[in-house]
């Protein structure tokens, strides 16, 4: 019996960023599926997917700069066009030791307001999105005027926002308030979502086994990041693996209750700086 053409379509995840989370997450979710893997360097995209094709797994890439509105809403229609998108893992970001505060809040904030807004429009019954924030955002100081402006504003106005002027050249100001951002935003997000049968999440990972962490570690704050972990109690850094099982959960029918939420996946770290941490 011939296969018709609209059985073949398989459902689709998308993974923005090629990184180690990218690449772990793309490994856990993409089997049986087509796996779009979007990345704002073309080299580094090329390298995953042969990677991931070598391996088995249906996968092409799209260069896509996620601060581009209209890069985001080509990359939703792409993938739209190839099935139904079952799942969608935002972890392009930029951290404090791997670019200035200019490129953390156009990628963090706008790239992210960005992706829940063009992926919304694609979004069908069952679909979900799973926005990699971080547990910065679980320590950040706004008030709830600030929240809710970062929460509500358009995504064309957040770059507008006091308190996303305010921010200047602090890179890790700007990190940490646009985590904070991810989470209300993706709160936010969440009726439309729910409206049209879908879910909306983020996910705040703490210190995990990546280059970009690596980068961290090798900055003048990276001393104090290690010895928070290493006080937090939980002797460890997290593995890519590790953010790939949450994610998994997050995007899968065991969690079909769940969203307009954030999970903190971090040995604790949150947690000891709410309720054990003193300043020197």
């Amino acid at each position: 019996m011939k296969v018709r053409p609209d059985e073949e379509r398989r459902d689709v995840v998308v993974v923005t960023g090629a990184g180690g989370m990218g690449i772990a997450v793309a490994r856990r979710l993409g089997n049986g599926r087509s796996l779009l893997l979007a990345d704002a360097s073309g080299p580094g995209l090329d390298r995953a997917v042969t990677a991931l094709a070598d391996e088995g797994y249906a996968v092409r890439g799209m260069v896509t700069d996620v601060t581009d509105r209209e890069a985001v809403r080509k990359l939703a229609e792409s993938a739209a066009g190839e099935g139904r998108v079952a799942a969608v893992v935002h972890t392009a970001g930029v951290s404090p030791a791997t670019g200035p505060a200019k490129a953390i809040i156009e990628v963090n904030l706008l790239g992210t307001a960005h992706v829940i807004d063009a992926f919304e429009t694609v979004a069908t019954r069952g679909t979900s999105l799973v926005v990699i924030s971080s547990m910065a955002g679980h320590v950040a100081s706004l008030s709830r005027e600030q929240e809710a402006a970062l929460a509500t504003t358009p995504t064309e106005d957040l770059l507008g926002l006091d308190v996303v002027t305010a921010i200047g050249d602090d890179a890790q100001t700007a990190y940490i308030v646009t985590k904070r951002a991810n989470h209300v935003r993706v709160q936010a997000a969440a009726l439309a979502w729910n409206l049209r049968g879908a879910r909306v999440n983020s996910l705040s990972p703490g210190v995990i086994a990546t280059a970009m962490s690596k980068a961290e570690a090798a900055s003048p704050s990276g001393a104090h990041m290690m010895e928070m972990l290493e006080a937090s109690g939980s002797g460890r850094t997290g593995t890519p693996g590790e953010i790939a099982d949450a994610v998994a959960f997050l995007t899968g029918p065991e969690s079909s209750y769940i969203t307009g939420t954030d999970l903190l996946v971090d040995g604790g770290q949150a947690a000891w700086l709410r309720c054990h941490f003193r300043p020197r």
